[in-house]
């Protein structure tokens, strides 16, 4: 079952980051924009880009790697010594932390304008709160 879940997760990441995780508009008047991890990455590259490749690197590539090193080790593939090096690169992706910073940003507003949710935030915060999951119980597993 968890074999599954982490599986599915290789998959629904890409989905997920992609997926509008928020409408913001200015004024009520206006049509409101959609926002994705990916689209504001990519805002992100255009103004610092060292901030972008950390951030990319931190919240893109080490989630979905922690995750399929987790694969590999599930299925015989990947000898379990290295499973401290996959709890130490689940620590340091930022997914979790985006995920908080977001949620902290849609419930006090930016002030001006107008926020609504979009169903990407419901699935990235799955896709988080399952990897956490997935990973403490492959850690009290018995080898």
């Amino acid at each position: 079952m968890l074999k599954a879940l982490n599986l599915a997760l290789l998959v629904l990441y890409p989905v997920a980051w992609t997926a509008p995780l928020m409408r913001a508009g200015l004024l009520p008047l206006f049509g409101l924009s959609e926002i994705s991890v990916l689209s504001g990455l990519q805002a992100l590259w255009g103004s610092d880009i060292f901030l972008a490749m950390v951030v990319t690197i931190f919240a893109i590539f080490a989630p979905w790697l922690k995750t399929l090193g987790l694969a590999l080790l599930q299925f015989g593939l990947l000898d379990r010594r290295v499973l401290p090096a996959l709890e130490i690169l689940g620590k340091l992706a930022m997914a979790d932390i985006f995920l908080i910073a977001l949620y902290i940003t849609l419930a006090k507003g930016i002030g001006v304008g107008r926020i609504e949710t979009a169903w990407g935030l419901y699935l990235f915060t799955a896709c988080i709160l399952g990897s956490i999951l997935i990973s403490h119980m492959e850690s009290r597993r018995k080898p």
